[in-house]
């Protein structure tokens, strides 16, 4: 029966479940993809299953017949290898391997390739050294002294600039968030200004690898997409540059994008996609490695847990070193200050361990976070998931909070499901457990919680809170649908109060690009293909709501200002963390109490408003015969203090929160 299968799975045209390779110990993996040297540049490819595998080389990047080729030579471990003396600068290459039955597979790159033509179905061999922009080597990551610091804001390279009122120059391209100053027609700072403006940490940003949905031939023409479909895993997106076609100036442009960014003080966030590929067997993993990168079903079936059609293999130890490797060649090549793992639940948690302390190891301030669950089915045992309910065994990996997200603004699965700021009742407790970061309380029923019936984060840095991201409708558009008989000033006390809740929660919070300027996508849901018109940032939102873009700002300062809103552990939201007993119905209050952090600020009390009507509560008897000072109230804010007061009572507006400093 061993012979069989072993027979069976040596033929490329049938498809069989992968099997565990016993090839290699991690100890002893060795470097792959090309290392290039003016005098020679060597090959190592892992290809386990293969006859014959050869090197093609080519002057140009995608048209044109191979000018040379060269066998490789099979070594231990399933490696292949090859060194070619001379300097290979320039020229493009890719593989093809033969199979048990004496067919030849399609010529792709390596896993390894980290520059590319058009399209990434070449490989570039070029001097990484000679891609680093001026000063590159003085580049230092903005400083971070604590995770609970971050404020994300999470957008897509193209949206940010593509719309005509951008005041961009490059628009959608790397160059674009390069650019100072910039402007729309109605004088309000856009992109990079505006990033500033905003007072943001860290630019989360769509993928920027190289993705297969973009035709880079075909730029002139209208074509979109979010870029969650991996092609090369170590190359940068072509049509994100100004020119697809040279290797060199995709890395050099992502480069000046990272370093100018790191200028302006904001921290850069890369979204990878290590769950799944674009294509399946013409994907180079399946016509170099055949059956080894991904999971099987046992009918021989794609197993399909991304809802895309594959998904990898991340428990295989050459497929976790290739993740483990790709991760590390971007936070020191380009200098990359985060990761953000797309459909973390179908990654093994020992791979992401190893990613976790490989970072460690070059700047334990970069942060690690993902999607805490899958798209679909999968074939890798629950136990080994990075779910989210298991984020509390994930150290210094963190995971978003769709508990609260669904808890302010309606479930995700309806676009007229409402949330608390609609009015909603019964979610208070969903709430509270967003506020303690989805951390261990005792004054939380988590069996009222909407999902979480525990707390899946040991620490409050391991909980990403927010309202919407590029996924699911925008907040804006989502309240449009769930309130449509709400006139718009009472939709805009929704949003704002939906942003209070997460800017003063405790654990990391996300902001979707546009929703300081009430994005809209007119309704559309999934807009991962959309046109621009539908996903571009239409700048003339923020003059048109320049009182909702104020408020965002002075909400993003007072939790800058105050370390009483980024309490750095689980003890500390125990200790100073307490929330206001017997509260009427659609009302959470709490106090952050004692100089919490040691925030300067002995008291602060922080009261949600749900309903349509104003509330009045009373303080707590620890809290009264005190002088108030009153930050926020309703959509009015000043960190310096609207009034000053002294009641027994207080009344929160309708739709509406209070924040107190006493």
């Amino acid at each position: 029966m061993i012979l069989l299968l072993a027979a069976l799975f040596m033929l490329k045209s049938i498809s069989f479940p992968a099997l565990l390779h016993t090839y290699f110990s991690d100890k002893e993996n060795e470097p792959l993809g090309l290392q290039y040297h003016v005098k020679s540049s060597t090959f190592s490819v892992w290809s386990p299953e293969v006859r014959a595998l050869k090197l093609l080389l080519y002057e140009a990047g995608t048209a044109g017949e191979a000018f040379a080729e060269h066998h490789l030579k099979k070594g231990k471990n399933g490696v292949w290898h090859l060194q070619l003396k001379g300097d290979w600068k320039g020229k493009y290459y890719a593989f093809q391997a033969q199979y048990a039955d004496g067919s030849w597979g399609q010529a792709v790159p390596d896993p390894y390739a980290k520059a590319v033509g058009t399209n990434g179905m070449r490989a570039q061999i070029i001097d990484l050294a000679a891609t680093n922009p001026i000063g590159w080597e003085q580049d230092r990551r903005p400083p971070l002294s604590h995770f609970c610091d971050i404020i994300l804001y999470e957008a897509q390279v193209r949206d940010l600039s593509i719309a005509p009122n951008s005041g961009v120059q490059h628009k959608g391209k790397f160059l674009g968030l390069c650019e100072a100053d910039t402007r729309s027609p109605e004088g309000e700072s856009t992109v990079l200004a505006h990033f500033k403006e905003l007072g943001i940490t860290h630019l989360h940003l769509l993928p920027v690898f190289d993705f297969g949905s973009v035709d880079e031939s075909r730029l002139h023409e209208a074509q979109y997409n979010w870029g969650y479909d991996p092609v090369n895993y170590n190359a940068p997106e072509g049509s994100y540059s100004t020119d697809p076609a040279d290797a060199a100036v995709r890395i050099h442009e992502m480069k000046q994008m990272v370093q100018t960014l790191h200028q302006n003080g904001l921290r850069v966030v890369m979204d990878v996609v290590y769950n799944h590929t674009y294509r399946n067997d013409d994907a180079l993993f399946e016509q170099l490695a055949p059956h080894q990168y991904y999971r099987f079903k046992e009918d021989g079936t794609y197993s399909n847990g991304s809802g895309c059609g594959n998904e990898i293999a991340s428990e295989q130890p050459r497929v976790r070193q290739l993740i483990v490797e790709s991760v590390v060649y971007w936070a020191k090549e380009y200098h990359i200050d985060g990761f953000r793992f797309d459909l973390m639940g179908l990654l093994d948690k020992e791979t992401m361990l190893a990613v976790r302390a490989a970072l460690d190891e070059i700047d334990p301030t970069i942060f690690i976070y993902g999607e805490g669950w899958t798209g679909g089915d999968s074939t890798l045992p629950a136990e080994q998931r990075c779910l989210k309910s298991d984020t509390h065994e994930l150290p210094r990996i963190a995971a978003f909070s769709d508990d609260l997200r669904d808890a302010i603004k309606g479930g995700w699965w309806s676009e007229t499901d409402p949330g608390f700021v609609q009015g909603k009742d019964s979610l208070e407790e969903s709430l509270k457990f967003g506020i303690v970061a989805a951390t261990t309380h005792q004054q939380i029923n988590y069996e009222q919680v909407n999902y979480s019936k525990k707390a899946w984060a040991a620490e409050p840095y391991q909980c990403i809170n927010y309202c919407s991201c590029h996924d699911n409708h925008t907040l804006w558009d989502k309240l449009l649908l769930s309130a449509p008989d709400a006139p718009e000033q009472e939709r805009i006390k929704m949003d704002l109060l939906a942003q209070i809740i997460v800017l003063t929660s405790q654990g990391v919070p996300l902001l979707h690009a546009g929703e300081e300027m009430l994005r809209s996508k007119g309704g559309e849901h999934n807009s991962y293909q959309s046109p621009d018109s539908v996903n571009q940032i239409d700048w003339s939102r923020k003059r048109t709501y320049k009182n909702v873009f104020s408020f965002y700002k002075n909400l993003i300062a007072l939790r800058k200002a105050h370390p009483a809103f980024r309490l750095k552990n689980q003890a500390m939201i125990q200790k100073h963390l307490r929330f206001w007993q017997n509260m009427p119905s659609q009302v959470v209050a709490y106090t952050l109490h004692n100089h919490a952090n040691n925030d300067e600020w002995e008291n602060i009390s922080v009261l949600f408003n749900g309903s349509k009507k104003a509330i009045t509560v009373m303080i707590p008897e620890t809290y009264k015969n005190k002088e108030y000072t009153v930050i926020v109230e309703g959509e009015q804010i000043n960190l310096k203090g609207l009034s000053k007061r002294n009641a027994p009572a207080i009344q929160i507006p309708a739709i509406g929160a209070v924040i107190l400093k006493h």
